[in-house]
Parts: C-alpha cells; structure tokens; sequence
C-alpha cells in the first residue's frame, strides 16, 4: 500500500492510525484524511518529533499496514506456533 491507497482507505485505516499514536485526536484524524504530509506535520506538532523523524514513523506505520493478517499475528507471539499447530500439519 502507498500513500495514494491510505487517503482511499482512510477511514478503515483511522482506527489503527487512533491506536498506534494515541496523542492524536479524532478532529487531528479527520484533518489529516490519510495525507502523508499532514500526519506528519501533526506528528511533529503532538510528540514534538523533528520532520526526518515523523516521516520515519509515519512510513514505519505504513508498512505495518502493508502486512499480511497472518504477519502481523506472527509478529504479536513471536512467530511461534505451539507443537499442537506444529504436529497438526504432520498428520
């Protein structure tokens, strides 16, 4: 997903954006609309981030949107399946 996809999908997206910087308000979300350079700008002006740093934070948060499901699930444990999901896929 680029930029262009996260304006389009702005409103699906919101609720993740509203999780991973808590410090932004519903009014800063709608302002923003998925805008990359208005994210940052307000990322700058919430946590007090230099540009570089809240275009690096805004780009990490994209490509964590960018992950599969079933990545994103892998990364909350770890990676790790139990030897129960292990074995089942032997049998």
């Amino acid at each position: 997903m680029n930029w262009d996809q996260v304006e389009g999908k702005w409103k699906q997206l919101k609720g993740g954006a509203r999780e991973h910087w808590g410090e932004l308000t519903d009014s800063d979300l709608d302002v923003i609309a998925g805008n990359r350079e208005k994210l940052v700008g307000k990322l700058q002006e919430r946590y007090g981030y230099a540009k570089e740093q809240a275009q690096r934070t805004a780009d990490e948060w994209l490509k964590t949107m960018n992950e599969p499901a079933h990545s994103q699930a892998q990364h909350a444990t770890g990676g790790h399946r139990s030897s129960q999901e292990q074995h089942a896929g032997k049998r």
